[in-house]
């Protein structure tokens, strides 16, 4: 698990390159939510070795992010490839959000494209969400 910070902002972006799920997880320092969750988001990315987590303090990369409508924590985002597949909050703990991850590593990238043609919601998500854009001048 990446906690981003400009030491490894590189390897964020590497990661946004490829075709690996990447699941970031959407926080602030003062919420005490975000830190109860962060041992969960730990174990789900220990439990799930093939996907890239990175937790991102959202007022700490607030420059290069920018402004996320973020409406409670934690909130994931999660990218494969060209494609956001998901945003939200989620409740803590791990149920839910094992079952999302299982739910997005099952999908093609066929599946996820007919997806995001299906829904003005998933066609906004990859205009104001996609991390690599939000990213790329950082």
């Amino acid at each position: 698990m990446l906690i981003l910070n400009a030491d490894n902002l590189s390897t964020l972006k590497a990661w946004l390159q490829a075709d690996t799920l990447l699941i970031a997880c959407l926080c602030a320092a003062w919420c005490d939510v975000c830190r109860e969750y962060r041992t969960s988001f730990e174990t789900l990315a220990a439990q799930h070795t093939d996907v890239n987590f990175v937790w991102i303090d959202i007022e700490e990369h607030a420059e290069s992010i920018g402004d996320i409508d973020v409406d409670n924590f934690p909130t994931l985002l999660m990218q494969r490839g060209p494609y956001v597949t998901f945003f939200g909050c989620v409740p803590p703990g791990l149920p839910v959000a094992h079952r999302l991850i299982q739910a997005q590593i099952d999908k093609s990238l066929a599946v996820l494209s007919a997806e995001l043609d299906a829904s003005v919601e998933r066609q906004g998500w990859q205009e104001e969400l996609h991390l690599a854009r939000r990213f790329a001048n950082a």
